[in-house]
């Protein structure tokens, strides 16, 4: 079985954002989706070894950030290869807080959400948490990253936590 094939599957580049006692997380996250238009409702799958899980799983709320195509690889790894547990992610960064109190990382955002949590589902190593959107706004008109652009372009890392890690 040639599990390569899973990169053929489209994602995009987003941060995955919630608040736990007034403290907040942030991920690089590329399991995000639309479940349904009405109510409008999203999905996102994190790693449940990760803090910004345990923050989403206590709050039952989380933001994303659409990130745009010239985002820098330094930002993405602001976010995605160092832990909210031992190092501020968003110190130093333009974000908002939001109707749920979750972060909304506002540098190199294209759009946001913000959602509730209305489902959870074990599905392993991550938990896929489905939100109904309460806030969304599109920031600028500019070109979203995708994950093939973050890998063949900007040569960017997976993380061993990330859904789409395949061991080499």
């Amino acid at each position: 079985m040639n599990l390569q094939a899973l990169y053929k599957i489209s994602y995009g580049l987003y941060i995955v954002t919630s608040v736990k006692d007034r403290n907040f997380s942030g991920q690089i996250a590329n399991t995000v989706f639309q479940v349904t238009s009405e109510p409008p409702k999203i999905a996102v799958c994190l790693n449940k070894k990760n803090t910004t899980h345990e923050f989403v799983k206590y709050s039952k709320v989380f933001s994303v950030s659409v990130l745009e195509k010239d985002t820098p690889l330094q930002f993405i790894g602001r976010f995605g290869f160092r832990s909210s547990r031992d190092f501020n992610k968003f110190e130093g960064i333009n974000f908002k807080i939001g109707k749920t109190g979750s972060p909304i990382v506002i540098d190199y955002t294209v759009a946001f959400f913000e959602a509730k949590v209305v489902d959870e589902y074990d599905v392993g190593t991550h938990t896929l948490f489905v939100g109904e959107v309460i806030e969304a706004d599109i920031l600028k008109d500019v070109e979203v990253m995708t994950y093939e652009y973050y890998h063949l372009v900007k040569k960017g890392k997976t993380p061993k936590t990330a859904t789409v890690y395949l061991e080499k």
